[in-house]
């Protein structure tokens, strides 16, 4: 009986290190960006003058909102493209170079980003003239984020396929529904938490990417982590605090939101087949 109550009490005691590693920079990083003092690791008092600072810092403002709708298309798109690449490679199971695509939507997975962000400058220098499309800015960096973000909603997505049980669809379809509308009203709401954590996987990879936008920024299109950087090898400004909190604070309500969502997309999911199964009974 010792010996488990012993093994209970390391459990706990390793999640709490865990915890206390992963959560307690964050709380001090909040609990400074209400510090009165210019210096950002000096406690000199409980002030919220670095709120109103950061709201007139137009800089950071646009930075910050450039990274936002970045992230947004760059998640929206990444998802439906991801979800089209997981459907090809789940639901085909034979086509020529399968492998080879495979291999090619899954590699960014394990590519540096350094060598992501070079070879994506070099495409949209050398197709620019073809295409028209711009090698420095906004969307140069959607397009690089998408390309970017692409494999982890594939992978994301792929497994959620993998585990779908194909008999709903196959009723579905005895009953006179095509594939289109069985896409739509069965497969979409079983995979639909899978889509939801793909985007909001893709959202934060974009949002938080330094590496990748450096490439391909142009001037006037400089996202909020590369004004970050930026800002932290000369010194840490307060209102960076301040910015990061409030960061931290919408992804949390947001990541929040999207467990919420899943969760009851879960139940419902979980009561209907229940149903079916007593109206089959």
């Amino acid at each position: 009986m010792s010996m488990v109550r012993n093994h209970r009490w390391l459990g706990w005691s390793v999640l709490l290190l865990g915890f206390a590693f992963l959560y307690l920079p964050i709380l001090l990083l909040m609990l400074y960006s209400f510090n009165s003092s210019r210096l950002a690791t000096v406690w000199a008092g409980f002030s919220t003058r670095w709120y109103g600072e950061l709201f007139r810092d137009r800089q950071l403002l646009e930075a910050a909102w450039i990274s936002l709708k970045v992230a947004f298309w760059t998640a929206t798109a990444a998802m439906v493209l991801g979800t089209l690449a997981a459907m090809a490679m789940t639901r085909f199971r034979r086509f020529p170079g399968k492998s080879v695509f495979g291999a090619l939507v899954t590699a960014p997975l394990v590519m540096p980003e350094v060598i992501i962000g070079l070879s994506i400058l070099l495409m949209l220098v050398s197709m620019g003239g073809l295409f028209g499309l711009p090698s420095k800015g906004v969307v140069a960096i959607w397009i690089a984020h998408v390309t970017f973000t692409l494999s982890f909603v594939t992978v994301v997505v792929s497994s959620r396929l993998q585990e779908l049980d194909r008999s709903l669809e196959e009723a579905a379809m005895d009953l006179g529904a095509n594939r289109v509308k069985v896409f739509f009203l069965v497969t979409l709401p079983i995979i639909a938490p899978a889509l939801l954590s793909g985007w909001l996987l893709a959202f934060t990879l974009s949002l938080d990417d330094v590496v990748i936008a450096s490439f391909v920024a142009g001037p006037s299109s400089t996202t909020l982590p590369m004004k970050i950087f930026a800002s932290v090898r000369m010194g840490v400004s307060p209102k960076i605090n301040a910015l990061a909190s409030l960061l931290v604070l919408a992804v949390s309500l947001v990541a929040v939101l999207g467990w919420w969502i899943t969760a009851r997309a879960e139940k419902r999911r979980q009561r209907d087949m229940q149903l079916a199964l007593q109206d089959n009974g």
